[in-house]
């Protein structure tokens, strides 16, 4: 299991890691993120989704997601109100309303719970776990994974580079 002091190379300019730490761990164990390979991949993904922990939300607005059907943003003003958010940025009202329902809160009424830690970290679990991402882990398939988080290859070289990070001080 990976440590605070391995998490820190990994990530060296993270913030807010004293509160997230225990919820990443948690969230992990619950997800099965378990081997070195899986965890791996995953801080890798979130240190790049998130800037290393700096953000719990994405910075754009969201209103380039209006309209998104694929996104289940079919009300005037879903795009903004279900932007990314998390540690793996979920976006979209469906992705919110499937979270509500595997985990028992309502984010739909309250889109702005996923930038607490707790959820933030978890609902980055609950994805991980959603899209089967752990297959993808253990096969080292780092293009695989980008692509299920984001719909292509964008921050790859990022990515990559907190993985190799990643491999070097949680071993």
């Amino acid at each position: 299991m990976i440590t605070k002091e391995a998490l820190l190379q990994i990530m060296p300019h993270a913030k807010n890691v004293d509160v997230l730490f225990p919820f990443l761990t948690d969230a992990m164990q619950e997800y099965g993120i378990t081997s070195t390979l899986r965890e791996n991949h995953f801080l890798a993904q979130i240190a790049h989704e998130s800037g290393e922990f700096r953000y719990l939300k994405e910075i754009a607005s969201g209103s380039a997601y209006e309209g998104r059907l694929d996104l289940g943003n079919n009300q005037q003003g879903d795009g903004i109100r279900f932007k990314g958010r998390g540690l793996i940025q979920i976006t979209g009202r469906s992705n919110y309303k499937h979270l509500s329902v595997d985990l028992g809160v309502d984010f739909i009424a309250q889109p702005v719970l996923l930038e607490t830690p707790q959820y933030a970290v978890l609902s980055a679990g609950w994805f991980w776990n959603s899209n089967n991402l752990n297959t993808y882990a253990d096969k080292d398939n780092l293009i695989g994974i980008t692509r299920r988080i984001n719909g292509g290859t964008n921050g790859l070289e990022d990515r990559q580079m907190y993985l190799d990070r990643a491999k070097k001080y949680n071993t």
